[in-house]
């Protein structure tokens, strides 16, 4: 496996691939691995010949009171991971290297899909997103991508962005992958205590639950979010900062309750924000 940091060196590691036809299947991700971030490499294998991990906490997407400068790293136990899983290549570039300034002047956004959901709480976040991932499909140049459906919003606002801007990528979701015990698997889990780690599987829990009234009927939208938010009210640990069903296509609320539709949550274990999401007619 080769690590690179530039992309001139990126070029070069993949020439061999790009010269034969090759097909070159792509994995963005910020490190940090766990299980979930593994299984992207099990559905890109599938999807292409040759497989790609970019590792990039980008700074675009945090706001000034966000975690940037904690955010889990260590590229050595990544590398470790990502090469054992079949990762070919992985692209881990410093700052320099993607923004030649601070702050582009040019970025990528999108406000009818970007400002709902986590981008209402998060202003900005969407657009620093979308900015690089659009730099790194055009220094990956990419057959094909996948994005997890825990970041549910950034895979649509993805999606959209390959067909109004013509990027001939294809856009894969892979599933949720979850501990056993239901909590999402998630990079930033390192930060909850025993406590804090309890209470979380209050998400989980409360979206199976919206999942188990539509699977037995309901199809009044004000009823499925009921039944998750009267369990996320009854466990004090969880701050809910959103939790909405949308349409899976304009993130719009719908007027009757579709089994594409899905059910997403945001909230605050402790100082730790958790995103999570079910899709009512999956599993």
């Amino acid at each position: 496996m080769d690590i690179v940091r530039t992309r001139a060196e990126l070029e070069a590691a993949l020439q061999p691939a790009s010269a034969t036809g090759q097909r070159i299947a792509f994995v963005p991700t910020m490190g940090y691995l766990h299980e979930g971030h593994l299984t992207l490499v099990d559905l890109a294998r599938k999807h292409g010949d040759v497989v790609v991990m970019s590792i990039y906490v980008n700074p675009l997407q945090f706001g000034p009171a966000e975690d940037l400068a904690r955010y889990p790293r260590d590229l050595q136990r990544d590398a470790w991971m990502a090469e054992a899983r079949g990762v070919d290549v992985i692209f881990a570039p410093p700052d320099e290297e993607m923004y030649s300034n601070s702050q582009p002047a040019v970025t990528v956004h999108a406000p009818a899909l970007a400002e709902r959901l986590c981008g209402r709480f998060r202003p900005g976040h969407f657009e620093g997103v979308l900015t690089v991932v659009a730099k790194l499909f055009n220094i990956v140049h990419p057959h094909v991508a996948v994005f997890g459906q825990k970041d549910f919003q950034q895979f649509v606002l993805v999606r959209r962005m390959c067909a109004d801007l013509s990027y001939e990528v294809e856009i894969v979701v892979a599933p949720i992958v979850r501990e056993p015990d239901g909590l999402a698997m998630s990079s930033r889990n390192v930060y909850l205590n025993p406590g804090e780690r309890t209470a979380a599987l209050a998400l989980s829990r409360a979206l199976r639950t919206a999942r188990l009234r539509y699977q037995q009927g309901e199809r009044n939208p004000q009823e499925i979010v009921r039944a998750a938010r009267d369990i996320l009210h009854a466990e004090p640990g969880v701050q809910l900062q959103y939790l909405e069903l949308v349409d899976a296509e304009t993130l719009n609320p719908p007027e009757r309750v579709h089994g594409s539709n899905v059910l997403a949550v945001a909230a605050f274990i402790g100082k730790t924000r958790l995103i999570d999401n079910v899709i009512l007619g999956v599993g």
